[in-house]
């Protein structure tokens, strides 16, 4: 891997907000790892479609909510393509629970995908670079992906808004104990694709009720990874991309907000 060149670890790179990120990170001159848990089939459509563009790909697949396969995946990276220079932490469960059905074993899967995995890939990208002495004067960057729902906090999806919580203070804390070599940073967007089990029309309701009149498309928050990942002055704050989403304030989570 020579200094210039721009290699991009993608975590839950295959489909939906993911995949979108790898490919406008593609066409803006990176080459791109596309992490995959079980989605084998789109992640090597990803790659393809990464290939035609003119970049580099490939696809590594690990279960982020084991510590065994976190682990070795920076040097599954390396091995595979090159030490990245930027670790997009995109993958995210988001299971539905309250404070009435709320159960350990949620809170436990949750916190393993959501905050230690994102945890664990940027101790290891740290020590990775330490190890081969590279220069501190253009750093890596890891991209925590967080939800506007931080600001503008509602008690839907308790497990799911607890780890986004842990991630979001775990971005300030490792940025201050991975600088120089690493800078460490949050994107918040706000509602951006259906989920779960809203309609397309109850989506479309929720993405206009911003003070902007619309919340955040992917193409708004592959912007913003591309920026914040060369924007090499930004380390420990958080980005809000959601149409000013945060400064309203919902007493239930914006998904349900349609009628």
């Amino acid at each position: 891997m020579t200094s210039s060149r721009k290699i991009a670890l993608i975590t839950g790179a295959a489909k939906r907000l993911g995949r979108a990120i790898a490919l406008d990170m593609a066409q803006a001159g990176w080459d791109i790892i596309v992490h995959y848990g079980t989605s084998s089939t789109e992640a090597q459509q990803c790659v393809a479609d990464i290939e035609q563009l003119g970049r580099q790909a490939v696809a590594i697949q690990a279960d982020l909510s084991l510590e065994s396969e976190v682990s070795t995946l920076i040097a599954r990276c390396e091995q595979a393509m090159g030490l990245p220079t930027c670790v997009v932490n995109s993958a995210s469960l988001f299971d539905f629970d309250s404070a009435s059905d709320f159960s350990y074993a949620q809170l436990d899967r949750h916190m393993r995908i959501n905050t230690a995995a994102p945890v664990a890939l940027a101790r290891d990208l740290h020590q990775a670079r330490t190890r081969k002495g590279l220069s501190h004067s253009h750093p890596a960057v890891v991209i925590n992906l967080l939800d506007q729902k931080l600001a503008n906090p509602n008690p839907d999806f308790l497990s799911y808004t607890l780890s986004k919580a842990a991630l979001l203070e775990a971005t300030t804390l490792l940025a201050q104990a991975l600088a120089p070599a690493v800078r460490v940073v949050g994107l918040a967007p706000g509602i951006t694709l259906v989920s779960g089990d809203q309609t397309s029309e109850g989506f479309e309701q929720a993405h206009t009720r911003t003070p902007l009149g619309r919340s955040s498309t992917p193409a708004d928050i592959g912007a913003a990874v591309i920026y914040l990942a060369s924007a090499h002055a930004i380390t420990g704050t958080t980005l809000y991309v959601d149409g000013g989403q945060h400064l309203q304030h919902s007493g239930r989570d914006v998904m349900f907000q349609t009628s």
